[in-house]
């Protein structure tokens, strides 16, 4: 397949072969059939001379042979996830978009195969450690990390605004004139910074874990993070049957909390994806990964009453088996590198943290480390280049649905409203007990498709999100009462 020449404005367009190919999901589980290609673009737009990257391009053909002209680019999250890897996972909530429309995934620069800025290994702390990185050694790390990336990448030519150019250059490159957009989390502030470069080449776009593009991302987490928490615990304690099990999970945590706290605990369970004997001291920094990243799964969140109560009696063993699953899952899925250049050059110059919300965010699960750690990142890391609209409201007509789950510890719905202020042609929905990301809920492949069919909110039938409901609370480890 080779792509049509110059497309609207833009300009000439390279041509672009793809060939058959595979993308497979993290840990190879899912492969995908598609169409492959690379398109090179200058890694510093200002010396189109100098380094190239080589942006990875996927097209998952549309099933029906009279295919629609707007293709759905999928974004992923992250900063760092790779979209083809990302879409792997999840292709079939696309499957009914599918049916007549093309799929286009590009590898962001700096992730997957587009020349990604993956940090090397740290050196190996282990899980028989008490408690998180120092700052001696986050600086260690993070100085070895671009010591490495200094070979094959200039890193600060990483950002958003310059892969928002590269999506258009693909767009081009593939003859389509317009396009629809689905983002995922960090991929709602490409498809809105996409949006504002380049309106008239978008469709229609879909939202899913909203960042308003005025905000900052992380800033207050800690924050958001303690209140899904106290969301998650607070509904089982308003169930019956989770509440005559465990009573008032707040209580649990507190006291879990105030334990590890006082006393690590040391402890031998068998790696939950390998069955390996780990060795691991448990802390407050461990129960804290956990509160935070099983929050954003409904699946795991409804293991959270069952694992504190268990800690509270004295056995830790479910609590660091759902760390150590937890670390398995997150761990390599994400390019540190580009994450930390996005992060570095568009969000954290923009903090405003006042001394109130850091005393907040001391009484959380997480604290204030995380915030510290990051601007000692931050401090380090080169920044790169940041339109100066990058954080400006943003307006527009075309028709936009926001997804966000009710409790969602990073994007809470808050957020897609502040966002959808902008968008008079949108409708935003919230999905009770959801947490970060509703791409996999019942019924949404069904709204999404029918929202990129018509490229219209008006009269869309949202009554199946009403009926969807998180996973039930476990009562034992066989599972959820009946």
């Amino acid at each position: 397949m080779i792509a049509a020449g110059p497309v609207g404005n833009a300009a000439p367009a390279r041509r672009l072969r793809l060939l058959p190919c595979e993308l497979r999901s993290s840990g190879a589980l899912q492969l995908v059939k598609a169409e492959c290609g690379r398109l090179p673009v200058a890694e510093n737009p200002a010396d189109p001379r100098g380094r190239q990257i080589r942006l990875a391009v996927a097209v998952v053909p549309a099933v029906s042979t009279v295919a629609r002209p707007d293709p759905l680019f999928v974004l992923a999250g992250g900063p760092g996830e790779a979209a083809s890897t990302f879409y792997a996972s999840v292709a079939g909530a696309f499957a009914l978009i599918r049916r007549d429309h093309d799929i286009v995934l590009v590898d962001q620069r700096g992730t997957g195969g587009s020349n990604a800025l993956v940090c090397p290994r740290r050196h190996s702390r282990g899980h028989n450690t008490l408690g998180p990185p120092t700052r001696a050694e986050i600086v260690a790390e993070t100085e070895r990390c671009l010591k490495h990336l200094r070979t094959h990448a200039h890193v600060r030519y990483y950002t958003t605004d310059l892969a928002v150019d590269d999506l258009d250059r693909v767009r081009a490159a593939l003859g389509y004139r317009k396009i629809d957009i689905y983002g995922s989390s960090y991929g709602t502030v490409v498809a809105q910074q996409y949006l504002r470069r380049f309106p008239d080449r978008v469709r229609s776009m879909i939202l899913d874990g909203v960042v308003p593009p005025q905000l900052p991302i992380g800033a207050l987490s800690a924050l958001s993070a303690q209140r899904a928490v106290r969301r998650i615990l607070g509904e089982c304690a308003g169930e019956r049957s989770c509440r005559a099990r465990f009573g008032n999970p707040m209580t649990d945590y507190r006291r879990v909390r105030a334990a590890l706290a006082a006393h690590p605990v040391a402890l031998t369970l068998p790696d939950p994806t390998r069955g390996t004997p780990d060795h691991m001291r448990l802390t407050t920094y461990q129960l804290g990964e956990v509160l935070r990243l099983a929050s954003y799964t409904p699946a795991l969140a409804a293991l959270l009453p069952l694992d504190l109560h268990a800690a509270a009696a004295g056995n830790y063993t479910p609590l660091a088996g759902q760390f150590l699953l937890i670390d398995r899952l997150y761990s390599g899925a994400i390019a540190l590198g580009m994450n930390n250049t996005v992060v570095c050059s568009e969000d954290v110059p923009f903090y405003r943290v006042s001394a109130r919300q850091r005393a907040e965010m001391r009484r959380t699960f997480l604290g204030t480390a995380p915030l510290r750690d990051l601007q000692t990142v931050c401090g380090l890391w080169p920044r790169g280049p940041v339109a100066a609209d990058f954080h400006a409201p943003l307006r527009s007509d075309v028709p936009v649905l926001l997804l966000s789950g009710g409790d969602d510890p990073i994007t809470p719905p808050r957020d897609a409203a502040e966002a959808a202020r902008g968008y008079p042609n949108s409708l935003s929905l919230v999905i009770p007990g959801m947490g970060h990301g509703q791409l996999l809920d019942p019924c949404i492949d069904r709204l999404m498709a029918r929202f990129i069919e018509r490229a219209s909110v008006a009269g869309l039938d949202t009554a199946c999100t009403r009926r969807l409901r998180p996973t039930p609370f476990f009562l034992t480890l066989n599972g959820p009462g009946p």
